[in-house]
């Protein structure tokens, strides 16, 4: 209790602190706080800062609190709505606690393909709903970044089939989905922090971890773990919020050059993000001796079917479902 209470007088004190300081030199000051992230997504985030000074004449300009200085994913969510900060890049599966729609991206093989994921993610239609989900509670979406397909990556063997995680610890995020989606699959679910991954493999309390590729050296979880498994269970994107009483107050002309600036970032960033994701294996080979293979996912698929289900026929995420499954031409 203590320490909670500890931890919400700073948020209120650094609210004071930088809502207080919400101009310098005439300027419009954009805060930006981040967790730790792979370098394409650190690059974009700068590049949208960039474009943001590029496009309002230096009239707005962006700070960064970079690598949870002020705290994970949650936390820096919650800064954004107070006005502490003023906008955010977290998972997507760190807003299903601050809107349930969210968790549609939780679905395993909602996308039948990386095109699916970026035909749904481009589509206003779709999207346009999902980002004002959570203007209600101060928080506006702005656009969305690639963070890649989730993949199983073991300790001691390869997962060729579900088979192969059957009673095996699998750290997951803490999404009541991909604690469903690894019991399915035969595994034990086992939700902790990411700061926890590296020691928890290391001592045995994991057998494996799902997640993409930039967790084997970035992270230095192939330092404890030789074994990545191309799966592609989920891909849930990263998605950039911004408080929406800052948003609303800026100007239109502001306003819109923050939308194209957030916008052109996500191109920059789905350049860089595919030929990283190349470095970050290779290097994962020569450096720390990681086996990757492809699996048939079809046995996966249909491990999963009842999430499907469950999803197709809730009252509040059907209609959302179908839309997303049926927007592929493929």
């Amino acid at each position: 209790m203590r320490t909670k209470t500890i931890l919400f007088l700073f948020m209120i004190s650094l609210t004071v602190i930088l809502v207080g300081c919400n101009s310098s030199n005439d300027k419009e000051v954009l805060r930006f706080g981040y967790a730790s992230n792979s370098p394409p997504v650190v690059e974009s985030m700068k590049k949208f800062g960039e474009l943001v000074e590029e496009k309002t004449n230096g009239e707005v300009i962006v700070e960064y609190y970079p690598d949870g200085q002020l705290g994970g994913e949650r936390e820096l969510i919650e800064l954004t709505q107070t006005g502490a900060i003023s906008i955010t890049k977290v998972s997507g599966a760190a807003l299903e606690s601050f809107s349930n729609i969210y968790s549609i991206f939780g679905i395993p093989y909602l996308f039948d393909s990386e095109k699916h994921f970026y035909q749904t993610m481009e589509n206003e239609s779709i999207m346009t709903e999902i980002y004002e989900s959570t203007l209600d509670i101060g928080l506006r979406g702005l656009t969305y970044y690639d963070s890649g397909a989730r993949n199983f990556y073991m300790k001691n063997k390869p997962v060729h089939s579900p088979d192969d995680l059957k009673g095996m610890k699998i750290r997951v995020m803490q999404s009541d989905i991909a604690i469903q989606m690894i019991k399915l699959l035969g595994g034990s679910p086992t939700p902790i922090g990411s700061d926890e991954v590296y020691t928890s493999l290391q001592q045995g309390i994991l057998d494996g971890a799902e997640n993409n590729e930039f967790v084997l050296d970035t992270a230095g979880h192939g330092e404890v773990t030789k074994y990545y498994s191309y799966d592609e269970h989920t891909r849930v994107p990263d998605i950039i919020v911004i408080n929406d009483d800052i948003y609303s107050n800026l100007s239109q002309e502001h306003q819109q050059a923050i939308i194209e600036a957030a916008q052109e970032s996500t191109e920059y960033q789905i350049k860089l993000w595919h030929q990283a994701v190349e470095d970050e294996k290779e290097i994962a080979i020569e450096k720390h001796n990681v086996k990757f293979n492809e699996v048939d996912k079809e046995p996966f698929r249909e491990a999963v079917q009842p999430i499907h289900k469950q999803f197709s026929e809730d009252p509040m995420f059907k209609d959302l479902y179908y839309q997303i499954r049926d927007n592929s031409d493929e």
